[in-house]
């Protein structure tokens, strides 16, 4: 597994990144920096032969410094962090134009809804797709999140989303796919005892094929229904 995040796919993929690696440096430069002291105090204040050991009641200034400093670090990470987050999480970011979405997990499957013809989802033209969910590039998708069970996280690392599925919630998340392709969709919570099942693919069409898709898939609906009335006749 790398530190390293995979290429992102998502509009707001390079803020995220961008706060990823500066609390990577940020930490990366601490740990370095306390590790090398202990190695050195380890070293220059070892046990030795004839020497007796110095009581130190400590000093207040050492202690003012390494409290103040991370809280400043931390601090400055937190407002730098702060568009971004309001970007991905405030439900008024979402562009108007997004597509709606239905994402319910359960153990251990993603069951996504997808408007039909009119668009709207919720009603008996909706489409439904078992762990595997069809977007268009370069149109805002925002889901409504659900859990059936336990508590689930949706995560596409490429679009850089990864939210918890809460039962008894309604929780949404949005995204824009900036390239067409197939991702992965994972759960990130430990769900159960086949969680590592729970995975998925995102496809992501050009605008004419995603339409050319939802069409099929509505007129597969319309013959199954011809079907199932003359059936009942």
């Amino acid at each position: 597994m790398s530190w390293m995040l995979p290429e992102s796919f998502s509009t707001f993929g390079p803020d995220v990144d961008f706060l990823y690696y500066a609390i990577l440096v940020v930490t990366g430069i601490v740990f370095v920096i306390t590790e090398a002291l202990l190695v050195y105090f380890v070293i220059r204040y070892r046990r030795r032969d004839g020497q007796k050991a110095t009581y130190i009641h400590g000093s207040t200034k050492a202690e003012i410094i390494w409290t103040t400093v991370p809280f400043i670090a931390v601090l400055g990470l937190a407002f730098i962090s702060i568009p971004s987050w309001n970007m991905m999480k405030n439900p008024d970011s979402v562009p108007a134009d997004a597509l709606d979405y239905i994402v319910n997990a359960k153990q251990f499957e993603w069951e996504i809804t997808y408007a039909g013809t009119d668009g709207v989802t919720g009603t008996a033209d909706d489409i439904s797709t078992i762990n595997i969910m069809h977007v268009p590039v370069n149109q805002a998708v925002n889901i409504t999140l659900r859990s059936e069970d336990v508590l689930h996280s949706f995560f596409l690392p490429e679009m850089r989303v990864k939210q918890d599925a809460v039962p008894g919630m309604d929780i949404t998340v949005w995204f824009e796919a900036t390239a067409a392709g197939a991702y992965p969709i994972g759960c990130a919570e430990l769900c159960g005892n086949l969680h590592t099942t729970m995975g998925g693919t995102l496809n992501v069409y050009e605008a004419a094929e995603f339409d050319a898709w939802v069409a099929s898939q509505s007129a597969d609906a319309d013959d199954a229904d011809d079907a199932d009335d003359q059936e009942d006749q």
